[in-house]
Formats: C-alpha cells, structure tokens, sequence
C-alpha cells in the first residue's frame, strides 16, 4: 500500500503553528492565551467575568463622559431642582435618591470611586506583602518567626471588623473623597498583606533550596542580587490570581463600610454602600430604584472579577489543565486518523474482505 493509497481524514489545510501569520502573536497575549486554553463551562466563566470587568473599568475610567450629573448635584443645568424620590424617567433614567440627587450619576461616578480604591488598595498590598514574604523567607530566622506570627494574627481577625477600626483610626470615619478613598484603601491594605506575605514567603522558601541560587551563592552573587534576580522572579507567578480575587474583596469591603456608615461622604464621591444603605426606608414604601441600582452595581462587579479569578485559577490548576488538554488530544487524534480506501481493487485490505465475502453480504 503507497501513500497515495491512503485517504486522510480531518487534515487538510493543517499548517504548523510557525506558518500561522503574523496574527499568531496574538494568541499568546496573556488574556487570549487563557481564554483559547479554557473549555467547556470554564471558558464560559471566563469570559463572562471578563466582559463584566471590562465593563465595570470603561464605566469608572468615562464616568465624566458617561454620567449626566455631577455625584453631589441636586438641579439641572437651570436652576429646577431634581426632587426627592422620582421614578424612573426621561429626564433621569434611573429616579432620584431620597437626598435628590440622581440615581444614574450616582452609580456611574460611584464605579470610578471603586475602580480608585480597588487600584489603591492592590497596588499597596503587592508592594508591601511581596516584600515583607521576600525577606522573610529568604533570610529566616527570628525575623521570619515574629512576621508569621503577626501575619496569622491579621488573618485570623475579621476583615471587615478590622476594616471598620482603620477607617475610624484614619479618617475618623468620614472624610473628603482623596482622603476617604485613601483611608479605605489602606485599610484594605491591611487586610490583604498576609495573603501576599504567605504566598510569596512560601515560594522564596521553596525557590530559595533550588540548585541555581546555590550557583549564584557560589559565584559570590550578593544577597540583594539574589533576592531581587532569581528568587523574586520565580516567586510571584501566582500574584495575578490573587489580584483578582482580591479586587472583587475590596470591592465589597467598601460598600461594607459605606453600608456601615464609614465610608466617604456623599457631598466629596459617590459610593455605591452609602447609597444602599440609605435607600433602605425606601424598599418598604414601594421606592425601589434607588437601592436596585446600587445593589446590582456591587453584585456585577464583584461577581465579574470573582468569575474571572476563580477561572484563572482552574487554569493554573496543572490537574484541571491536563485534563482538558487530554480531552483536545483525544479529539485531535480522532479527527486525523487515517483509512485505506476499501474500494481500491490494489488494496490489500480491500482484497481480503473480497475473498472472505465475495457477495458483498455481511461476513
């Protein structure tokens, strides 16, 4: 049998991955080489919470685009007043609150308060818990015993509890919107620096026994060259799920202390728990924009970074990822098998069956 004699099923127009065009380094970019990794339910989630963020960024980064009306702002462009509690209409899509301030500015300039904390809050913690878990690991020692302790210590302290006690300590409770944003922040800092602190110091550890810091030791390569080249590298692969899981967190612990009444007042930024927790004498009466809005405006936020954290983190699952992988493999081997072509009268294969079955009946 030659190989003309041998039909392939499922592999035309097959090409190397390095003939792909020029578009194929788009399919490595970080958030397109997840989605095209994900299957199934999973890609589902993924994509749903990436929409979900990515709506919730643009709608924080164009809210003076986006929102008719300033956060505070009780009366149009000429001089009538907005009114207390108005029903949803053409001149405010989403009502008023019971303050008189429009209910579609507030919960568009309240994403961009979010967005701020949320940046705030991540950024601060990465810088702080990466380095605390860097020297900690690395170095050991009493140091390392004295930081874990303390981190296990702010772990196991409620996170809002302790949230509410850093805002009243900053701020006093209530503050400008700079300062309630920063006060917020640096309380949800607070709470999630021991969550950095354990992973980074846990992979240090690991990295740090590994046979190339022992080379560079040996070579006479400083500590903070070490520390800063090799180990800090490869012990922060897994901070982009953390960061995402984190920020649907801080989301909600804000709206816990707006809710709480400790969050940022509602003449300096709009702030979706502040709006929820004073529409709740509305639900009772009948009014029930002012806290739908909101409330829908934490959920879908929250819940889109979660859906694309938790996603993120199944891909990273090497279990999970072999199993899809082995999934696409089998489909793949499937779709390009080969088959004789059975009609060929020089088909060895062809001929057998002919002489078992001449009459072409069942054998």
């Amino acid at each position: 049998m030659t190989s003309g004699e041998i039909t392939s099923v499922g592999t035309a127009g097959a090409a190397p991955e390095h003939v792909a065009g020029r578009g194929a380094w788009f399919k490595k970019l970080p958030v397109v080489h997840q989605v095209r990794q994900s299957v199934g339910l999973q890609r589902g989630m993924l994509i749903a919470g990436l929409v979900l963020t990515t709506l919730f960024v643009l709608v924080a980064v164009f809210a003076p685009l986006l929102a008719p009306y300033g956060w505070s702002q009780l009366r149009s462009g000429d001089g009538v007043a907005f009114g207390a509690q108005q029903p949803p209409s053409a001149e405010h899509w989403f009502g008023t609150t019971v303050g008189g301030y429009d209910v579609l500015s507030r919960v568009v300039w309240g994403a961009q308060t979010s967005l701020l904390v949320v940046l705030v809050a991540v950024a601060a913690s990465i810088v702080v818990g990466v380095l605390l878990g860097l020297v900690s690991g690395y170095f050991g020692g009493w140091l390392d015993r004295v930081l874990v302790v303390i981190a296990d210590a702010i772990y196991a302290f409620p996170s809002l509890l302790l949230a509410i006690l850093l805002a009243i300590v900053i701020s006093g409770g209530q503050s400008s919107m700079w300062g309630g944003i920063l006060a917020a922040a640096l309380s949800i800092t607070v709470v999630f620096v021991p969550q950095y602190f354990r992973v980074v110091r846990a992979e240090v550890v690991r990295i740090k026994a590994e046979a190339f810091v022992d080379s560079a030791r040996v070579l006479g390569t400083g500590h903070w060259r070490i520390m800063t080249r090799h180990v800090l590298r490869n012990s922060t692969r897994t901070l982009p799920l953390i960061v995402t899981l984190n920020a649907s967190e801080a989301i909600l612990t804000l709206a816990g202390l707006g809710f709480l009444g400790f969050g940022i007042e509602p003449t300096a930024a709009a702030e979706w728990g502040y709006d929820l927790q004073r529409s709740l004498a509305d639900v009772t009466s009948g009014i029930w924009w002012t806290a739908l809005f909101p409330g829908l405006a934490i959920v879908l936020a929250a819940m889109g970074m979660t859906l694309m954290g938790e996603s993120l983190n199944d891909l990273a699952d090497p279990r999970l990822r072999s199993r899809a992988r082995s999934g696409q493999v089998a489909g793949a081997v499937a779709a390009t098998s080969v088959e004789a072509d059975a009609s060929d009268p020089e088909n060895p294969a062809s001929a057998e069956h002919s002489e078992e079955n001449p009459k072409g009946g069942d054998a």
